[in-house]
């Protein structure tokens, strides 16, 4: 079953709007209402992604210290909060910094992964892809900046990236399984 997320939903309210903008021949409303909702949609992807995966970094954390609340608060207050924009290189094509943080194990797993999976790859691109367009948006005067990306394409990447943000727990349990072995 396909998760029906709030970006799903504000990617569909956000058409309805536009389109009932454009059918009545409301242009200037028009206008502003897509670009406003563009910029909307793009935090609310990333802002998505960021929850997702924090989360999965320490749902993984708590796991692999067999549910000890005192790692998983250290590791939430000194390697998670306020830190999840340093873990990726964002102009990067390729999320090697973030797969290096947990061992050269890791990184050469996933860089496997995707060698031989490329929707994977490609997923990993859209991620980055979606991240960097975030901070421009967010550090370039947000009411001025100029986003060039359709809704359509913000909500293509978005799709795109799930499947990043699916296979990372699944790989983490892998790697530290075969580590462990």
């Amino acid at each position: 079953m396909v998760e029906n997320t709030s970006v799903d939903r504000l990617y569909q309210e956000a058409i309805a709007v536009v389109g009932t903008l454009e059918k009545q021949s409301e242009l200037s409303l028009h206008i502003s209402a897509a670009d406003n909702l563009r910029k909307s949609l793009l935090l609310a992807a990333a802002s998505h992604f960021e929850h997702k995966v924090t989360s999965v970094v320490a749902d993984f954390v708590r796991e692999a210290a067999r549910g000890s609340v005192l790692v998983e608060q250290f590791v939430r207050n000194k390697a998670i909060a306020r830190q999840y924009h340093t873990w990726f290189n964002w102009n990067d094509k390729n999320a090697n910094q973030f797969f290096g943080f947990f061992g050269q194990e890791f990184q050469t797993l996933m860089v496997s992964r995707m060698k031989s999976h490329d929707d994977l790859r490609l997923s990993v691109k859209a991620f980055l892809e979606l991240g960097n367009e975030r901070n421009r948006l967010v550090h370039q005067d947000y009411a001025s900046f100029s986003l060039e990306k359709t809704m359509e394409e913000i909500y293509a990447l978005y799709k795109k990236s799930l499947l990043f943000v699916t296979d990372l727990p699944v790989a983490l349990r892998e790697c530290d399984a075969a580590t462990r072995a």
